[in-house]
This record gives C-alpha cells, structure tokens and sequence, in this order.
C-alpha cells in the first residue's frame, strides 16, 4: 500500500485526522517517505476511489513526487516519495476555502525544475472568462466589456490566470455573457461553465454556438489529457504552439479538472507538452487543456483578502505583476469569485 492510499484511507475512516490534515494543508505540509519508484497508477486509481466515497474529505489530494536524499557518512544516496499538502489561500473569505496552492517537483521534468499548481472549488465559486484589449481580436460591433477585474466587484475577488493563445495564432471559440466572439470549434478542448453552476473541460462537441444552459466556453488546441492519462497527441511537441526561440521546452501553463469536478491550474518552466501532460496526470486531473505559454503569460494570482487586498504571485514567473488583472489586459483571462447563487451571470 502506498504512503498517499495510506494517507487517503486514514481520511475516510478517522474525523480527527480529517482535521489535523485540513490544518496540515493550510500549513503546506510535507512528508516523504523512502522508496524506489513512483506512485503505482493502481494507487492513483484507489486514492481516487475513494476520495469520491468519503464527504469528510474536502481537500485535494497530495502531489506525490520523487526525490532523492543526499548521501550521508556510511550511507547511499536513497530515492524516496515526497507528498506535498495544499495550503489554503482564501481563509479570510469567511466560509470553506475555495483555493488552494502549491509546489512540487514534476517527475518527467529536468532536474531542479518546480511546478505550481492550484485547486479551485468548483461548487463555491464562479469562474468568469473576460477579453482583453488585443485579444481575442476585433469583432466589430460586440461589447469587449472591462478588459479588467471590475472593481465594483473585487470584494468577492478569489483569484485570477491567464487563458490561451490569441484568436490570430488559430480557430477556437470563444463565448461569454450570452455573445459570441468566435464559433466553437468540434473537438477542440474546452472549458465550459454551465447554467446549474458546474463547470467542466471536454472535447467540444455541440455545434458552433452554445446551448441556451452554457453561460462561458473558451477553447484552446485539443485536449492535452483524456481520461487521467495523456493523449496521444500530447507527445508531438510542435502541435502545441509556436515557442520563444523555437525551444521545444518554455514556460508554459494548463487547466485540468479532477474526478469530483475541481479545476487544476498548474505553470511550470522547461517544459514540452509531453511533459505537461505528465504534470498535469501527477495533480490527479482526469482531462487537461494547455492554456498560453512562454515565459511572457503563465501566471495565477491569490489576494490576501477582500478588494484585492495583497495579491499574491503564486507562480513563480519573473515575467509577472500581482496586480496585472486590476488594470486593462492585454489578453484575455479567468477571474475566480466567491459564488452568490449557483449559475449566476458573471460580473460585467
């Protein structure tokens, strides 16, 4: 049995270690554990079980990943097992925290490269899609809206990310407060936000404009994971955008969704699509879109408190502002807030 499926059953079947855990990932807890190899897929599978079957646990699961320990007097180095907790980012909010961040070493990635992800709470939550000034480009007569986190609103302010590619660099839809920008395009990975709240990452697969219960869908390039295991088209690095210099491995950034229905967000320098797609299997999401990549747009923004109040940059890209969404954007991007009512409109 693996330290993360020991970690999972003692969740189901102990309240206080519930609690002790939830104050653990506030804290950003980690714990290793001596061992050879990496977590076995059938561990990832059990631990996934039965997460869904235990209510008490409302965290996600640990980020397991492989070190290994310095050599001491009279002994070897060993490769051991790390599992990294989540910290909470929104306690002030005054409810069940609906973010939470973390870092971790990505197992297919170059040695010393770390990789930041985040957890949103899809049930407490509204996930709002806004245009930028240059992107997506002009569509004559439509309102571009505030270009910016209205600031009438930032008191339920959770967090802010970055979207995808410019509509110039390829066909993709793009869908917001009830306006077509683009047709949505068959079979391109979409994150969508429905009329009873949910939200959800697919293969789009319902006509050029959306349905009459999707409230925002944004697409970008096909789907990177499907079904918790990297798609095949993951591995043909040059499918995957024009990169800085035509490195194969830059700064780049993707949004997931887990069994329950929780979205990813994870960034990371140095990588390909291959081993993104890894990264994003490590944080247990069972589909995968890449979003922008490039060191000049991966970013993901906590605040402190209310109204914005201290912006936290918690990706770790030199190439960012914390406060880059509370003026107008150059792009396109995703604003977290704390939900009113399931499928509310978004702020405007």
């Amino acid at each position: 049995m693996s330290q993360l499926t020991r970690y999972i059953l003692r969740q189901t079947f102990g309240i206080t270690l519930v609690v002790a855990v939830v104050f653990a990932a506030g804290a950003g807890a980690t714990w290793s554990n001596s061992r050879s190899r990496a977590p076995r897929s059938s561990d990832t599978r059990l631990s996934a079980t039965l997460v869904s079957s235990s209510a008490a646990l409302s965290v996600p699961q640990p980020v397991c990943f492989n070190e290994t320990k310095p050599a001491t007097p009279g002994h070897a180095a060993t490769p051991i097992e790390v599992c990294r907790a989540w910290r909470a980012r929104d306690t002030w909010s005054g409810s069940t925290p609906s973010i939470y961040t973390t870092t971790f070493l990505p197992n297919a990635s170059p040695a010393g490269v770390v990789g930041y992800a985040a957890w949103i709470r899809t049930s407490t939550t509204d996930l709002a899609l806004y245009l930028g000034y240059e992107g997506p480009g002009p569509a004559a007569g439509l309102p571009r809206g505030p270009e910016q986190v209205p600031p009438t609103v930032n008191s339920r302010l959770l967090a802010t990310f970055n979207s995808g590619f410019y509509s110039k660099d390829g066909p993709a839809g793009f869908y917001v407060h009830h306006t077509l920008y683009y047709p949505m395009v068959h079979g391109l990975a979409t994150v969508v936000r429905y009329t009873n709240g949910t939200v959800n990452i697919v293969p789009w697969s319902s006509g050029a404009r959306p349905g009459p219960n999707v409230l925002m869908a944004r697409q970008n390039l096909p789907l990177l994971v499907n079904g918790g295991v990297p798609t095949p088209l993951s591995r043909n690095n040059a499918a995957w955008g024009v990169t800085l210099g035509l490195v194969p491995d830059v700064w780049r950034s993707a949004l997931g969704i887990d069994k329950n229905g929780n979205l990813f967000y994870a960034a990371a320098p140095s990588q390909t699509s291959a081993t993104l797609a890894a990264l994003m299997v490590q944080l247990h999401a069972v589909r995968a879109m890449q979003l922008d990549i490039n060191p000049a747009w991966p970013i993901f923004v906590s605040y402190n408190g209310p109204h914005a109040q201290g912006p936290v940059l918690d990706v770790a890209n030199p190439n960012q502002i914390s406060t880059r969404f509370l003026s107008v954007s150059q792009k396109d991007f995703f604003v977290v807030y704390k939900s009113l009512r399931l499928g509310e409109d978004q702020p405007w």
